[in-house]
C-alpha cells in the first residue's frame, strides 16, 4: 500500500504550487500563489519557513549563478532571499494586463519555459484563452511559444530533453512538443485528454524513466503515463485539489504533492503539502543560466 504523509504545519495553501528541489540547499521550495508565499522545507531537519511576496508567486527555478527566477504576477523576477531582495527582468505580456504568470520549469540548455493565464475575479468556465507559453532566454531574450490557452499548465521535459510537455488545465488536455537545441519547438501534438473537470491536469514532472506524473486539480491523485502516453498507474491523495508534483532528495527518490485549500473550509487535509511513496526516481531539475 502507497504511503501518504502530509507535511506537520500550522497552516494550509491557499493555492499551493511551483514545487522545486534545491540540491544546493538540500531544501523543497514551493509557492502559494493566492496567498502570496514562498515557503522552504530543510531536508536535513524539516523545518520549514516563508517569505511574504508582494504579488501573486506562481513558480520559483534556481539561477546557476546564485539566487532564484520567479514568476510573479507582473513578470519574471530575479530573487535573493538573504537579504531578501527582488528585481524585475521583464513583463512578457504587458498587453495583456489581466493575466499572470503560473508554471513553469528550465530546460537542459537553462530557459526557462513558462506559462500564462487570466486573473480575474470571475469563475474560470468565463475566463478567456489568454494564456501563452514563454521562453526565457538566458540572455533575458522573452520569446512566445503558444497562444490561445485558458490555463497553461505543468510544463515538464523528457529526460533527455527533446520533448517539453504543457497543458491547458480548463480544457484538461496535455500536449507534447519536440524541443529543439537551439529553442525551437516543433509541431503541437495532442498527447493526453481528460475532462478538465473532476480530473483536471495541472502540474507535471517527468522521472527517470521518462514516466510522464501529472497532479489531478479535482481528482484527489498524482497519476504516472509511459511516454507513449498509456496509463502506468495512479496514487490517491485524501484531498481532491491537487496541484503540483516533484521528485526531491540526494536521490530524487521522494515525491512531494502541493494541494489548494481554496473553497474548502471544512477540509482539513486541502492546502496540505504531502510526501508520496511513489516507487520512482526523479530527474534533477535544471538551472537559469542567466
Amino acid at each position: 500500500m502507497t504511503t501518504v504523509r502530509a507535511i506537520p504545519r500550522d497552516t494550509r495553501d491557499i493555492l499551493g504550487e511551483g514545487l522545486l528541489w534545491s540540491a544546493r540547499e538540500n531544501a523543497l521550495f514551493w509557492t502559494d500563489i493566492l496567498g502570496r508565499k514562498l515557503w522552504r522545507m530543510s531536508l536535513a531537519d524539516d523545518a520549514i519557513c516563508h517569505w511574504d511576496m508582494p504579488e501573486a508567486i506562481g513558480w520559483i527555478i534556481e539561477r546557476a549563478a546564485g539566487g532564484f527566477i520567479v514568476g510573479l504576477a507582473s513578470g519574471f523576477h530575479r530573487l535573493d532571499l538573504d537579504p531578501f531582495h527582488l528585481e524585475l527582468i521583464a513583463n512578457p505580456q504587458p498587453e495583456r494586463p489581466g493575466n499572470r504568470l503560473n508554471d513553469a520549469k528550465a530546460d537542459a540548455q537553462g530557459r526557462i519555459w513558462a506559462g500564462s493565464m487570466p486573473f480575474l475575479e470571475q469563475p474560470a468556465t468565463n475566463w478567456p484563452p489568454t494564456g501563452s507559453l514563454y521562453r526565457l532566454d538566458p540572455d533575458g531574450a522573452i520569446s512566445r511559444h503558444d497562444d490561445a490557452i485558458t490555463i497553461a499548465n505543468g510544463p515538464a521535459l523528457s529526460p533527455d530533453g527533446k520533448v517539453l510537455y504543457h497543458t491547458d488545465s480548463r480544457i484538461g488536455q496535455v500536449w507534447k512538443f519536440a524541443l529543439n537545441a537551439d529553442g525551437s519547438l516543433g509541431p503541437r501534438e495532442a498527447h493526453l485528454h481528460f475532462d478538465g473537470t473532476t480530473d483536471s491536469p495541472d502540474g507535471m514532472t517527468c522521472d527517470r524513466e521518462g514516466g510522464l506524473w501529472i497532479a489531478f486539480y479535482g481528482g484527489a491523485k498524482v497519476a504516472r503515463f509511459h511516454p507513449d502516453g498509456t496509463f502506468d498507474r495512479q496514487i490517491a491523495l485524501p484531498t481532491p485539489q491537487i496541484t503540483n508534483v516533484c521528485f526531491a532528495g540526494a536521490d530524487l527518490s521522494r515525491m512531494f504533492v502541493t494541494s489548494a485549500g481554496d473553497g474548502r473550509p471544512d477540509d482539513t487535509l486541502a492546502g496540505a503539502l504531502f510526501e508520496v511513496d511513489s516507487g520512482a526516481i526523479g530527474v534533477l531539475p535544471h538551472q537559469y543560466l542567466g
